[in-house]
């Protein structure tokens, strides 16, 4: 479990494809605290550690065809940063929401627009999943917790401030560019459950 509060980047230092799976070595100032077996998120995907090299600095990760498939992972090119956060620990403040680390789907950059001290970012998503955002609600994208407005069928926009558009990949984001997108577990549990009531 995560919150959406990024601690760093990493960097992507090599791809390594082994059937329909693909090896991913990042470059980290992290890599140091991490563990083998640790769950690290990277652009909101829930990936574990499988090698530390130290003094590298790097560590490696698998991403099996599953996720490849459902992710902007399968996008990534060397020297290309991901967001990375460590699980929460039960004991601290939840400053974001409760993140799994499962994306559901991927959203397509469609306008960035500054607003004088923030960056407002709209996506597009499938209509389906329209159900899953509600206004001023909770929203994963590639890892970052943020609040949804403007929301439409299949559009929403949030707004960056100018930290987070420098501590996360957000700084790189580009019109087009696919995100990773995980709707809040409590909307999607929600939702489960009046769509049985009406059967």
């Amino acid at each position: 479990m995560f919150t959406g509060i990024i601690e760093t980047k990493a960097i992507l230092k090599e791809i390594e494809h082994e059937n329909t799976n693909i090896h991913f070595t990042f470059e980290c100032n992290l890599t140091h605290e991490f563990k083998v077996d640790q769950s690290i998120s990277h652009n909101g995907v829930c990936l574990t550690i499988t090698e530390i090299f130290l003094p590298k600095k790097q560590y490696k990760v698998t991403a099996i065809d599953e996720t490849l498939k459902k992710t902007n992972l399968k996008n990534l090119n060397i020297s290309d940063a991901v967001n990375i956060e460590r699980a929460m620990q039960y004991n601290a403040r939840l400053d974001g929401h409760f993140v799994q680390g499962h994306v559901d789907a991927i959203a397509i950059c469609k306008n960035i627009q500054n607003e004088n001290g923030s960056i407002v970012f709209t996506f597009e998503h499938e209509i389906k999943f329209a159900k899953l955002l509600v206004e001023k609600g909770s929203v994963c994208i590639n890892g970052v917790s943020l609040t949804v407005f403007n929301l439409s069928q299949n559009k929403f926009s949030v707004a960056i401030i100018p930290y987070t558009l420098e501590h996360t990949n957000f700084g790189n984001l580009q019109l087009e560019n696919q995100v990773n997108i995980e709707y809040d577990i409590l909307g999607k549990y929600i939702n489960r459950n009046l769509e049985l009531q009406s059967k």
